[in-house]
């Protein structure tokens, strides 16, 4: 069994994202630990990311294994990039939270191009329910053997006709879609791409 995973998740986000240390929210489920949401403030780019921290404690995997492995296994964390970011009333924190306790509760493996459907708003106005996984630029951290590397996986928002769209065509044909119309992913206020 190796050692709490989160100290070193989190040191590797400041590291890599850098700027002041992030605020944090947690929120706690029945049955479950908590759960952390990591607010790093905007930087230079205008850019503020809100990072899941407690999915990576243990492994994915499939929750009626009778025995679940404690070291081997996927890991991941989710990582939403936002435009000039949210107000703390919005409710994101907890959404991101209910997204990424899927693993421990639906046995759900967080995966790039993976879709995992709210079925309500992502936060208050929000037009959008879902996400769409896929590539965060944040380097995979390292884990001691036999552990799998902590993935951080981009939470890109997208509406109920756009998850249609990736059930139909894939996440591919909507990355497409959404360059061919020129549209920035990270603006909360974006409109859906016409399919």
């Amino acid at each position: 069994m190796i050692a709490d995973v989160l100290p070193s998740v989190r040191a590797h986000l400041v590291e890599h994202i850098g700027g002041p240390q992030p605020s944090a929210a947690s929120v706690t489920f029945l049955g479950l630990e908590p759960l952390e949401v990591l607010r790093f403030e905007a930087g230079r780019d205008g850019l503020v990311r809100y990072v899941t921290l407690g999915c990576s404690r243990r492994p994915m995997g499939d929750p009626s294994d009778l025995v679940a492995d404690p070291v081997r296994g996927p890991r991941a964390e989710l990582v939403l990039t936002v435009r000039g970011g949210l107000g703390v009333a919005s409710g994101v924190h907890k959404s991101l939270a209910v997204l990424a306790a899927a693993p421990a509760v639906e046995g759900v493996v967080l995966a790039a191009d993976g879709l995992l459907d709210l079925g309500e708003p992502l936060w208050v106005g929000a037009p959008f329910t879902a996400i769409l996984m896929g590539d965060s630029g944040i380097d995979d951290l390292l884990l001691p053997e036999p552990a799998e590397p902590v993935k951080f996986l981009a939470a890109v928002p997208i509406t109920g006709t756009e998850a249609a769209w990736v059930r139909l065509r894939g996440a591919a044909a909507l990355r497409e879609a959404w360059t061919e119309a020129g549209i920035d992913v990270r603006d909360p206020r974006r409109g859906p791409v016409s399919l």
